[in-house]
Parts: structure tokens; C-alpha cells; sequence
């Protein structure tokens, strides 16, 4: 890589600051005040800055609201020790479900349902500014008033998803806050719920949803559909069938999570085959369509009539986007046995660990909110889970297992050894810049805590890693010489291969061989060739490809190097023509050579000048073998 863009010095700079990530499990890192009655603990870390946003609910002069609260690498929070409290709208005594995401330029939008049946989002920028104002925006034309979802799009803006128990509504709002159409998704005959969302390829978006028949009471016949849309409301391709209609309780409800290819994997457990219940799993690619071809899915494990396995959390591998999900045996007969296992999954279906690895074995206490994060190296991932003081579950502590690819344990750790009833977060970080994150409310005396940890398994602070950009370089390239014998014009075409991840623009560097000036000529990136009409002379060129973080290494050119040489001459370059007059003879580095006879040539690619027996001055070139 030739070039790092300043973002990453600065990110660097910015982490030197006195760690406030504490180390002691005793104790853990304070986030923000709350009172014991908090729930619903959300977090999501921005990619690039590293910033983690938490969001909780908790009652307030408005109702049952959000509270969010920014919290930068080293753990230290930024919005006060009371967070910042949505006011702009009236909230319902309990909670219908939010959402949060955080945005490409460093905000954070939440999203939640509002006491006057409605759906509306809030932006809040680094500093605490109410970027779409206090109120937000309403989303799906005032529709939508139960459970939210909600997405970054690559652009600085988000998709929003909600659904009033009939129907869905889908919505892109832009960075500027700024709607675009609704899209509603609905099937007569049949009610539309619990939707989820991943992010597709171009900033399109794609939907699973469970589809019952309308009206369902309790067990129902349930079954997961897929269909994308772009921005503007166009639907792409067909609507698929990820599973199959199954009979079970309608409260069991489905999960996604990105493949990191455009796709993504959709899990649920259930008790409709077999009348057990175990966990499936599902893949979509990029186009929209199943990689899985038994309609009832991968299960996690064999069917057990003795033990049920739910309760999944997964992850996707960076390396080989396999899906890394963990799940809880429970026996079946008295739900108090339950022991903590973890299975690798590929895209077609493959159970890589046939039916899983136990990670935690039963110890008379029982274990939940387990979360399972990849490492960002693709080396590992990690578990954090509650484990119970006692066979009641009333109070917990939270541990940590790491352990690589081939399931096999790296390390344990105690993130909080402190013994208090919690209200757990819905989701961890994941791994952003070396470090994971999960937090809780102390249900005993109140407060937001919690805790770091890397893929090593320190506590505290850590050293943030900072990734390589993935700069591209073009390849295959390749330059000749020109000539348009109608209009006795010339110059030089350039041709390249473009890179999977489309730049800012192509640098292309053109080196006069003779005066060793170089020049920079900026491409732009929907090309992947380029004419350079110039004059006389002999030039060497390079190319990179310029993205918005790096600039890329040199194309490498068929032969191996990371250049081409060509020479520009003003008359038409014949290779039919016999040359019975040598002149000159030109090397692939550009240099001239002292021979009067090709013979005398060792192996490489030469360029030719000289006359042919009826006088006409011709240039070819010759690739010799020796």
C-alpha cells in the first residue's frame, strides 16, 4: 500500500488518552446513571472511530423512554453521567420496542415507537446536537407503531423497518433526514411480523419476515420470506421462501445477522419438527436467494426428544463467512439442566462440528444471554454469557470464553465477578479496533456498567488495533502504442482490470524516460482504460487505484512487473512489414541499445525502428525466446 490517509493517525492520536475501561471485575466501568427498573440495553460501535453508543429505557416524565449515552475507545463516557434522554415525544408505560445504529460520519440514530402510534427516529451527533431536531423525523407515514429495526446504509443514512402485527413498513431515511418512499410489504390472507434487516450490495436492503395466517392465535403456522428493495422502493427480484411453514408458538421469533458477502444468515428455534425444540439455520446470498436447499433448514444439533437447543446468538467468520453461532442444550423434561454449545455452519449448510461443542458444561446453576463475537482477524471468536450465583438465576456474574477456529479454548475470563441481579444488553459490540463490549443495569441499586475485552482476553485498557485498509490494486495492466493512420494522429492506450471495490478515481503516472519528469493524470472510476495522446518520446506508466482512506500499490502488468514501457514515434507501428534497415532497438525498460542485429538479442520484448526495402520507416515490436 502506498499511501494511509491521516483518518488513521488521528484515530491513533485520539486513543492515547488515560484508559477509563477499569480492570478490576470487582467493580467494572461506569457508564451512565439509571434507575434500577432499566431495561433494554442496546450498543453499537462505529467501525471507523471507534466510538460505542449505548441506548437503554427506563421511565420518565414522558413515559417509558431512551436514554443514550457515548462512550469513546477508552471507555470514557462524553454525554454526562445522566446520558442524553429522548424528550421530544411521549412514550407508553412499557416498552414496544427500539432500535439504534450509528452512522458513517461518526452520529447515532434511534428509533422507537411513540405513545400516539407511531414510528419515529432521532439523530444525535458526536457532540449531543439534535441533528434532525429534538422530535426527529416520523417515519412510514405515521404508520408502523410496534417493533422497530434499524440499519446503517453506506452513505450516512439508515434503513428503518416497523410493522403493526398485519404488515410491514420499510423506509430509507437519508444523512440529511430527508425520506425516502415508504414501502409497505403486505399479503392478503396472511399477517407480516417480526422483521429483520441486513445491508445488501449498493446501499440496498434486505427484509426477512415471518408470515402467519391472519388472525393466528398462539400456535400458528409460521413460516420465514425474504425480498430486497433499493432506496427508492424498487423491489429486487423475487420474493423467497427461506423456510418452510412449521406449527409452533408464535412468541418463538427469528434472528439475522450479515454474511459479510451481501447476504446473510436467518436462525430461529422451534418446536415444529419432531416436537422438540432445536435451532435452524438459513442462508441468503447477494442475490436474494437460498443457499440452503432443505427448506426446513440446518439444525444445530440432531434431533434430541430429551434436550431442546435454543437461545441461539451467532456471529459470522471474517475469513471463510461461515455463521459461528452458540446456543443452550436444556433438558427437556425439567428445563433446569442446561450446558452452553457453540457449532460452525457454512453457507451451503455444512455443520462443520456435527452437532456442536459443549463450551459449559451443567454445574447444578443455570447459564443465559449467551453472545458469541468473531474476531476481526478471523482467528477466533469469543462467548460471554451470565452465569447464575445460585440454582435460582435471581443474581449473576458474566463470563468470557475465547477460542479459535477449530474450537478449541484460547482462554477464560470473569468480566464481572460483582454478584447482583442485571438487566443484560440485548446484543454485544462485536469486535471493532481489538475490542468487544457488553453492558447491563444493576437491577439492585440502578446504573449502566460495563465491560471491554479483547480477542487475548485483557480487561481494561487495550491497545486499539488499526486496521489495513483494503486498498485494491487494478490489475492486468497493460499500454501500446497507437497509431490512426486516417488522421495521422498518435499516442498511447492504456487498458487495466478494475478492482472488486470500486475507487475514487484511478492515479495514472506517466514518467518521461528521456527528461525523467513525471506527471499524475487523474482517471476517473467508471473507466478502466485511458487514451494518452502525446508527443514524441519514450515514457514509462503506472497505476494505482485512490479510495477514500489509501491510495493502492502499482498494477501489476501481465509480465510480472508493475510497469509498461512505450514508445511513441509518429509512424505507424507494422508488424507485417519487414524491417531490412535496423535503426533502433528499444528494451522494455526504455533504453536504447547498441545492436544492428536482432540475433544478438537475449530473451524480452523489444520495440524495432527501421525502414523496409521500399524506404517506408515502420516500428514493431518482437518478443524473443532464447
Amino acid at each position: 500500500m502506498k499511501k494511509l490517509s491521516l483518518l488513521f493517525m488521528a484515530l491513533a492520536a485520539s486513543f492515547a488518552l488515560q484508559a477509563q475501561w477499569v480492570d478490576n471485575p470487582a467493580t467494572n466501568t461506569f457508564i451512565a446513571n439509571s434507575p434500577s427498573y432499566g431495561g433494554e440495553v442496546y450498543l453499537a460501535t462505529n467501525e471507523d472511530k471507534g466510538d460505542t453508543f449505548v441506548q437503554w429505557t427506563s421511565g420518565g416524565s414522558n413515559g417509558y423512554g431512551p436514554t443514550l449515552q457515548r462512550l469513546i475507545f477508552d471507555g470514557t463516557p462524553q454525554w454526562g453521567a445522566d446520558g442524553i434522554r429522548i424528550m421530544g415525544h411521549n412514550f407508553n408505560s412499557s416498552s414496544d420496542g427500539l432500535a439504534m445504529a450509528t452512522t458513517a460520519e461518526g452520529g447515532v440514530v434511534s428509533c422507537f415507537a411513540t405513545a400516539n402510534d407511531c414510528t419515529a427516529a432521532v439523530k444525535i451527533d458526536a457532540d449531543g446536537g439534535f441533528t434532525w431536531g429534538e422530535q426527529g423525523v416520523i417515519l412510514f407515514d405515521g404508520q408502523g407503531f410496534s417493533r422497530t429495526e434499524l440499519i446503517a446504509g453506506d452513505d450516512g443514512g439508515v434503513w428503518a423497518l416497523g410493522f403493526d402485527y398485519h404488515r410491514h413498513y420499510l423506509q430509507y431515511v437519508n444523512a440529511d433526514g430527508t425520506l425516502n418512499p415508504t414501502i409497505t410489504v403486505d399479503n392478503e390472507g396472511y399477517d407480516e411480523m417480526y422483521g429483520k434487516l441486513t445491508l445488501g450490495v449498493g446501499n440496498t436492503a434486505f427484509l426477512t419476515y415471518e408470515r402467519v395466517p391472519e388472525n393466528s392465535g398462539m400456535w400458528t403456522d409460521k413460516s420465514i420470506f425474504l425480498v430486497g428493495y433499493t432506496p427508492d422502493g424498487i423491489q429486487i427480484g423475487p420474493e423467497v421462501q427461506l423456510m418452510s411453514s412449521q406449527t409452533f408458538q408464535i412468541t418463538y421469533i427469528h434472528h439475522v445477522v450479515p454474511d459479510g458477502l451481501g447476504g446473510g444468515y436467518a436462525y430461529i428455534w422451534h418446536s415444529g419438527i419432531g416436537s422438540a425444540f432445536n435451532t435452524y439455520v438459513f442462508h441468503y446470498d447477494a442475490n436474494g436467494f437460498n443457499t440452503i436447499h432443505n427448506p426446513d433448514g440446518t439444525a444445530v444439533h440432531s434431533l434430541d426428544p430429551s434436550n431442546d437447543y435454543l437461545d441461539a446468538y451467532a456471529t459470522v467468520d471474517p475469513e471463510s463467512h461461515d455463521l459461528i453461532i452458540a446456543y443452550q442444550q436444556v433438558d427437556a423434561m425439567t428445563q433446569t439442566q442446561n450446558r452452553i454449545y457453540v457449532n460452525r455452519i457454512t453457507a451451503s449448510g455444512e455443520k462443520v462440528w456435527g452437532d456442536g461443542i459443549m463450551v459449559v458444561d451443567y454445574e447444578g446453576i443455570p447459564y443465559g444471554n449467551v453472545r458469541v463475537d468473531a474476531f476481526e482477524d478471523g482467528s477466533g471468536f469469543s462467548l460471554i454469557y451470565e452465569k447464575a450465583a445460585s440454582n435460582s438465576g435471581y443474581t449473576s456474574t458474566v463470563e468470557a470464553i475465547g477460542m479459535d477456529m477449530e474450537g478449541n479454548t484460547l482462554w477464560t475470563k470473569t468480566l464481572s465477578s460483582s454478584v447482583y441481579p442485571r438487566s443484560f444488553c440485548k446484543n454485544s459490540t462485536g469486535f471493532h479496533l481489538g475490542q468487544n463490549i457488553v453492558a447491563w443495569v444493576n437491577s439492585d441499586t440502578g446504573g449502566i456498567y460495563g465491560q471491554n475485552i479483547g480477542p487475548d482476553g485483557t480487561i481494561g485498557y487495550i491497545e486499539p488495533i488499526i486496521p489495513t485498509p483494503d486498498c485494491q490494486a487494478p490489475e492486468n495492466f497493460e499500454g501500446n502504442y497507437y497509431f490512426d493512420n486516417h488522421v495521422q494522429s498518435y499516442g498511447v492506450i492504456l487498458e487495466w482490470d478494475a478492482p472488486e471495490t470500486q475507487p475514487l478515481h484511478y492515479n495514472l503516472y506517466r514518467t518521461d524516460l528521456n527528461s525523467g519528469e513525471t506527471v499524475v493524470i487523474e482517471v476517473v472510476p467508471d473507466f478502466n482504460h485511458y487514451f494518452d495522446e502525446i508527443e514524441i518520446g519514450d515514457y514509462q506508466y503506472q497505476l494505482t487505484a485512490v479510495y477514500d482512506v489509501c491510495e493502492s500499490d502499482y498494477a501489476i502488468c501481465p509480465n510480472g512487473e508493475n510497469y509498461v514501457i512505450v514508445i511513441v514515434t509518429s509512424i505507424p507501428e507494422n508488424t507485417n512489414d519487414e524491417i531490412v534497415n535496423l535503426v533502433r532497438v528499444i528494451n522494455a525498460k526504455g533504453q536504447t541499445l547498441s545492436c544492428k542485429d536482432v540475433n544478438e538479442l537475449s530473451s524480452g520484448l523489444y520495440i524495432l525502428q527501421g525502414t523496409t526495402k521500399d524506404g517506408k520507416m515502420v516500428s514493431k515490436k518482437i518478443v524473443v525466446k532464447r
